[in-house]
């Protein structure tokens, strides 16, 4: 896709004399102000061209004519044949604008690019409309994506995306737990587009709202254990009555309480859409690496994540906590600092091997000197 500004043989000959690099200053800003005989498409895609002008002066005074078009002509040039890259800005600039929106995706112009960003971040009643068009979500399975990590896509209509993708053969690489989801939903009535949202839709948003609200903890010992199952519990209830397709996605597109609680579900489907979602971040990661109430294949997923090993705090929680797989608290021994080391040795809530192997380290170690 190209991006603005467009070159001149890109610009139609109406505007040229206005839009074109090589115009004159003074005619660049008459035209930045709507004081040039421009009307319609033309001058929409103008003043797009001129928003990014090289002159500050063009360039604000384009992006107030711009940001002030009426409706009769800015809606129009919305459904308008218009280059991908001024659908783009227009897509970017009134983002806020349900209307724009509304015939932006819908623009046989738009680009994947452009249509990916707008799901991304779209309103619950755009990504119903984006959701519609199979054959563009087939095309370009970022879209797709998109609308699943998005938390106003409706939860049956993520479903319904999934089933789509799974029908056809399309992978979702971008979501980690796609695979789990598309088994989640195997035999299960995929339920049409609505014109509202369904009571299940309704309690996953709920939920949502309810992880949004809840602050950040910090979990890194034994105590915070218990304050996990203290401080989330009315999300956890919310959460109890989920179906494994809705705790998958919820871990995905939740925020860090939803994904605390979940990291730690019994179904080991779901604790790996929690640990493997996008939104996990190395803080997070460190924190259940120190839970003991997280299964060994979710600290065997954060033992091989080598970008989370740089963090000694995270080598250190593994090693620790009694349930890591061995030989990952094996590999990660020698990274052990020396004080770490020794308390280790004297530790007797981990495995005897690890223990031993510490204390032989040390001897060794100490046989350098």
């Amino acid at each position: 896709m190209s991006t603005l500004p467009l070159s001149a043989e890109e610009l139609p000959a109406t505007i040229k004399k206005f839009a074109s690099a090589k115009a004159p200053t003074p005619a660049r800003m008459m035209a930045a102000k709507g004081l040039v005989p421009i009307k319609g498409n033309d001058l929409v895609l103008l003043l797009c061209q001129l928003s990014v002008d090289p002159e500050p002066t063009v360039r604000d005074a384009a992006e107030e004519s711009l940001n002030g078009l009426p409706e009769v002509v800015l809606l129009p040039a919305c459904e308008g044949a218009l280059p991908p890259a001024v659908i783009d800005e227009l897509s970017r600039r009134f983002r806020d604008r349900i209307d724009v929106l509304e015939r932006i995706v819908q623009n046989s112009s738009i680009s994947a690019e452009t249509l990916t960003s707008v799901a991304a971040r779209a309103p619950e009643p755009i990504c119903e409309i984006i959701a519609e068009n199979q054959q563009r979500l087939l095309e370009a399975p970022e879209i797709i994506e998109a609308l699943y990590k998005n938390k106003n896509t409706r939860m049956s209509t993520a479903d319904r995306l999934v089933e789509l993708a799974a029908r056809n053969h399309v992978e979702l690489r971008g979501i980690p737990a796609f695979k789990h989801h598309v088994e989640a939903i195997q035999g299960q009535l995929i339920i049409e587009p609505t014109d509202e949202p369904l009571p299940s839709d309704t309690a996953f948003t709920q939920a949502l709202e309810a992880d949004a609200a809840e602050a950040a903890i910090d979990i890194d010992s034994e105590d915070g254990e218990e304050s996990v199952k203290e401080r989330f519990r009315p999300l956890s209830f919310r959460i109890r009555d989920m179906n494994i397709a809705e705790k998958i996605r919820f871990a995905v597109v939740g925020d860090a309480a939803a994904r605390t609680i979940l990291v730690r579900d019994p179904n080991r489907v779901v604790a790996f859409a929690a640990i493997s979602s996008p939104r996990m971040k190395e803080p997070e990661a460190i924190a259940i690496a120190h839970s003991k109430e997280v299964s060994e294949d979710v600290l065997r997923y954060i033992g091989n994540r080598r970008e989370w090993l740089r963090s000694y705090e995270m080598k250190r929680a593994l090693v620790f906590n009694p349930k890591a797989p061995l030989a990952i608290a094996m590999r990660l021994l020698n990274h052990l600092r020396p004080n770490d080391l020794k308390t280790l040795a004297k530790s007797r809530g981990i495995p005897g091997a690890l223990r031993t192997t510490a204390q032989q380290r040390l001897v060794k170690r100490g046989s350098k000197r």
